[in-house]
């Protein structure tokens, strides 16, 4: 298995089906997954953001920042509590989104076009399995249980 997982990992076109649309851009992998989720979400508070990223604030705070300074998304403070601050993608962020959600079908076609339906039915099933458990809560170790 692990020699598998090794050998998955070293094909570029698996690892990064968007590399070329990202250098085109000049994006770095965690400012090109904030743009992804943002524009899968809609709208995402700097705390959100940082966990989907698997980031901490702080360097969620830089991505940001570059991309907000680029015009592809903007920082708006909550109208209850001031405290609180969204990210959400500016028109020239959908587009950017746009862009890199098509070079992803793209490149997924290409991977899942190798698969015959059964084997694609199969893979989406144990993909959808590992992320149940991945999203799965932690068991509470204090209680022992």
């Amino acid at each position: 298995m692990q020699e598998l997982m090794f050998s998955l990992g070293r094909r570029r076109s698996l690892r990064d089906p968007i590399a070329s649309t990202c250098e085109q851009l000049q994006f770095t992998p965690p400012q090109v997954h904030a743009l992804l989720w943002l524009g899968l979400d809609g709208s995402l508070t700097m705390g959100e953001l940082a966990r989907r990223l698997g980031v901490t604030e702080k360097t969620v705070t830089g991505v940001v920042d570059r991309l907000e300074r680029e015009g592809h998304i903007v920082r708006e403070r909550g109208e209850t509590d001031r405290r609180i601050v969204r990210c959400r993608l500016t028109d020239k962020g959908k587009q950017t989104f746009a862009k890199l959600d098509r070079s992803m079908h793209r490149a997924m076609g290409v991977v899942m076009g190798m698969l015959d339906p059964d084997d694609r039915q199969a893979l989406f099933r144990v993909l959808e399995k590992v992320l149940s458990k991945l999203d799965a809560p932690a068991p509470d170790t204090a209680s022992g249980t």
